[in-house]
C-alpha cells in the first residue's frame, strides 16, 4: 500500500503545478488537471494541499494561484486579468475582516467597488451570522464591527467624515453636522479672541459662497453683520497682523554674570 502511495506521488509531481502557476500566475481546474494529466478534481486538490495556494473570491472560486506568485496589497488583495484574490480567502472572510478593521465601517457600494464584486448577499449573510453588525446612517445601512465599543467608534467616525467639507469647502450646516464636529468647532471657537472670532467667521462665510454669512452665524451663535464684517476685512485685506505672543511674554531674560 505504501508503495502504491509512493507511486502516486511520483505519478503526479507538484513541481507541474508550480511551474504553470510560474507561467500563468492563475488557472482553472480544468488547466490543472490537464497539466497533471488526471481528471479528477480530487488529485488537484491532493497537490494543490501541498502548497499555498488560494481560490479566486471572483468569478465563483473559478480560478486558482499560489501565495508566492500573488502580490497582495496592504489590503490584502491582489487581482490578475481581472480575477480577484484575497489573502484571506473567501469573499465572506475579506469583507468580515474589512469591515472590522474599517476606520468609519463600510456601506454596500463601498464594499462592492473596493472588491470589484457583488456583496449584499455576503454582507447579509454576515449580518446573519452575526459576525458584523449594521446601522442605519444616512439612509443607508453602515456595516460595522459587532464590537459595540468599535462599532460606536466606526459610527461616530463615520458621521463626522460624510460631514466633513470637501479641501477649499465650507461648514455643513448645523442640521446635518454630527455633535461630535459641532463641539470641536465651538470649542475652537471659544479660544480665539474677538478679532479671530470674526476673522474666522468671515473665512468660513467666504468658502461658503451665497448665504454664507446667514449660515455661519447661525452656527457659531454670532450676528450676522459681525460675519459680514470679518468676511470684508478678508477681502479687503483691512486687518493687521499682530504679534501673536503677548509683550512680556516667553521665558525670563537670563542676565549674564559677570566675574567680580
Amino acid at each position: 500500500m505504501c508503495y502504491s502511495l509512493i507511486m502516486r506521488s511520483k505519478q503526479y509531481p507538484p513541481r507541474r503545478l508550480i511551474e504553470l502557476f510560474k507561467a500563468e500566475r492563475i488557472a482553472t481546474m480544468e488547466e490543472l488537471k490537464a497539466v497533471l494529466g488526471t481528471r479528477a478534481d480530487a488529485t488537484v486538490f491532493r497537490k494543490l494541499g501541498e502548497l499555498s495556494y488560494r481560490t479566486s473570491y471572483s468569478h465563483n472560486g473559478k480560478y486558482y494561484t499560489l501565495d508566492r506568485i500573488a502580490k497582495y496589497d496592504e489590503l490584502g488583495l491582489w487581482s490578475f486579468r481581472a480575477v480577484w484574490f484575497s489573502s484571506r480567502g473567501t469573499l465572506l472572510s475579506t469583507a468580515e475582516a474589512l469591515i472590522h478593521e474599517a476606520e468609519t465601517g463600510f456601506f454596500a457600494s463601498e464594499l462592492e467597488l473596493l472588491l470589484q464584486v457583488e456583496v449584499r448577499g455576503c454582507l447579509l449573510k454576515l449580518v446573519r451570522e452575526q459576525r458584523v453588525s449594521r446601522e442605519k446612517q444616512f439612509g443607508r445601512y453602515l456595516y460595522c464591527s459587532p464590537t459595540p465599543s468599535r462599532r460606536k467608534q466606526q459610527v461616530a467616525a463615520r458621521r463626522v467624515w460624510e460631514a466633513e467639507p470637501l479641501l477649499g469647502g465650507g461648514l455643513v450646516s448645523a442640521e446635518v453636522m454630527p455633535d461630535e464636529l459641532k463641539a470641536a468647532i465651538i470649542l475652537f471657537f471659544s479660544l480665539l479672541d474677538e478679532k479671530q472670532r470674526r476673522l474666522y467667521a468671515g473665512l468660513e462665510a467666504l468658502k461658503i459662497g451665497h448665504g454664507g454669512d446667514q449660515r455661519v452665524a447661525d452656527l457659531l451663535g454670532l450676528d450676522v453683520g459681525t460675519v459680514a464684517r470679518g468676511r470684508r476685512d478678508l477681502v479687503e485685506q483691512d486687518t493687521e497682523v499682530e504679534r501673536i505672543r503677548r509683550s512680556g511674554g516667553g521665558r525670563k531674560r537670563v542676565e549674564k554674570k559677570r566675574p567680580r
